[in-house]
């Protein structure tokens, strides 16, 4: 039986599972990955320490005793977006891993999209400008930090971090390109207005290659190092939006992917690249035929996090020496108030917003507090809150693409049977959940199998990728929630022209 390594490197984990030709997870590993946040806008992670956890996750998997080494017929890669490495001209990183969660970049960011062109620049890039792109970075960078800038030969990727460190060569797959801001979704090479705005040229940046690409050639030493053969190929892959979807079977017309792991994202598929006239949406590579159209929040499970960390920290304490997960411990508290928290709202923008408002700035808000609200209905609305921004998604990639034929949904929030039903409930569909949560890793696997020719085609999916359960909406949940979606969307958009005033206060005041 052929087993296919597939990586995830996440913002918060990196995730290896062993998939069989039969869409079985042999064995799967997951381990944290460190974020350095020394300011509020600062969201980086050291690309060596990340390196050395794919090694430890690759080895747990390939000596877990689930399957014998020789059956690995290869490794396939899935990352997270816009991450942005300085690298100097003896291959050594200048700055940290700098992940799309950091926005530092926001009054560059803001200057580029009050540009005349900045249309026709998310138009050709298929990416909306925010400080999350490393073009927003890049200008950053410069201007902020000339002397790396200068130094810099190189500006790469964390995957491709990873596979520099492995095989001494700089490469980026399309798909991982395609978020940078700096790749043209019509000509799929780089795009030459971006690369000028960016002051940086195609020199600078790796070698272009589809997501099919293979590496051969491990060194001996850290073949030895994970008990591989050292001709193993490496499959490239894609970045991890794109491969959740093709990890839950969402490529055809009509599918629709709800993920929510640390953040949160939508998306659809389309046979060729789309854009929104509105730039509200992005546009992202998997293969020729094959594009993800969605939008990506950066509040997902961060925001039930810091619930837990700030709200329920007792219960935190209580829960770790017990053994117990304190994240159940909240959602049993939340599970204790009805749909709609007894009226209390949540904007989940703790981390600055990408979909749907594309603002930085924006901060997170309760409306509709009372002397009767507790804790509990605070925790409900977080997970309600989360879910409303995540609907705004979805109706507005409707716009683009048509109505859902089906939506599926993975992401760690699927291990909570409230969250779960709340999605539902909110999104008012049924909601189908595939057997493994583990979607971009999954992915990965699948199209490592795909770029080896085990997997002809994609047709074979239904048969490799099971359905755990399927949610329908409860009917008194749903007409609370339509109810409460129009009141939310106002007081969305009535508090968005002050977040730029308050960011600015917070920045000026509270550094």
């Amino acid at each position: 039986m052929a087993i296919m390594l597939g990586i995830d490197i996440g913002t918060t984990n990196t995730k290896v599972l062993a998939l069989d030709e039969q869409g079985r997870i042999a064995a799967l590993s997951s381990l944290p990955n460190r974020l350095y946040q020394d300011t509020a806008a600062m969201a980086e992670e050291d690309p060596e320490e990340l390196y050395q956890t794919v090694l430890k996750g690759i080895q747990q998997v390939v000596q877990s005793g689930r399957f014998a080494a020789k059956d690995i017929v290869g490794l396939s890669f899935s990352a997270a977006m816009h991450s942005l490495i300085a690298m100097d001209a003896n291959g050594k990183p200048l700055t940290r891993a700098i992940t799309w969660a950091d926005y530092r970049a926001a009054a560059y960011a803001r200057q580029l999209k009050d540009d005349p062109y900045s249309d026709q620049l998310y138009q050709s890039t298929g990416t909306p400008i925010h400080p999350m792109t490393p073009l927003s970075k890049l200008i950053w960078i410069r201007r902020e930090h000339p002397d790396v800038f200068q130094k810099a030969a190189k500006f790469i990727g964390i995957k491709g971090y990873i596979l520099y460190r492995l095989f001494g060569v700089y490469v980026t797959d399309k798909s991982v390109a395609n978020a940078t801001g700096l790749w043209n979704i019509h000509t799929q090479d780089w795009d030459a207005k971006a690369l000028d705005i960016a002051h940086v040229t195609a020199a600078r940046l790796p070698k272009l290659v589809d997501t099919t690409y293979q590496l051969h050639g491990l060194s001996q030493t850290v073949a030895a190092q994970l008990g591989l053969d050292a001709q193993i190929p490496f499959v490239i892959g894609a970045s991890d939006g794109p491969l959740s979807n093709l990890g839950v079977n969402a490529i055809g017309k009509g599918d629709f992917a709800v993920t929510i792991g640390t953040s949160g994202a939508v998306r659809s598929m389309s046979n060729r690249p789309l854009t929104d006239p509105k730039g509200r949406l992005f546009c992202y590579y998997l293969l020729d035929g094959l594009w993800v159209i969605g939008g990506p929040s950066n509040n997902g499970g961060n925001a039930l996090s810091w619930t837990v960390d700030h709200l329920f920290s007792a219960e935190k304490k209580t829960a770790a020496g017990d053994h117990q997960n304190p994240y159940q411990i909240v959602t049993d508290f939340a599970g204790q108030v009805p749909a709609g928290a007894h009226g209390l709202l949540f904007l989940p923008y703790l981390h600055g917003e990408r979909a749907p408002l594309w603002n930085a700035a924006a901060r997170g808000t309760f409306f509709g507090l009372t002397a009767l609200n507790t804790r509990a209905d605070m925790a409900r609305a977080v997970l309600e809150g989360v879910l409303f921004n995540l609907n705004e998604i979805t109706h507005e990639i409707e716009q683009l693409v048509g109505q859902p034929n089906i939506i599926k949904a993975s992401g760690g929030f699927a291990k909570s049977p409230l969250w779960r039903q709340m999605l539902a409930d909110i999104f008012a569909e049924t909601i189908t959940f595939p057997d493994s949560p583990e979607s971009s890793a999954f992915g990965a696997a699948l199209l490592g199998f795909y770029s080896l020719g085990i997997l002809k085609d994609f047709s074979q999916l239904d048969q490799l990728i099971g359905v755990t359960r399927r949610l329908t909406p409860q009917v008194k949940n749903k007409a609370t929630y339509q109810e409460l979606n129009g009141l939310w969307l106002e007081i969305n958009h009535a508090l968005a022209p002050h977040y730029e005033g308050l960011a600015r206060f917070q920045q000026e005041h509270y550094k």
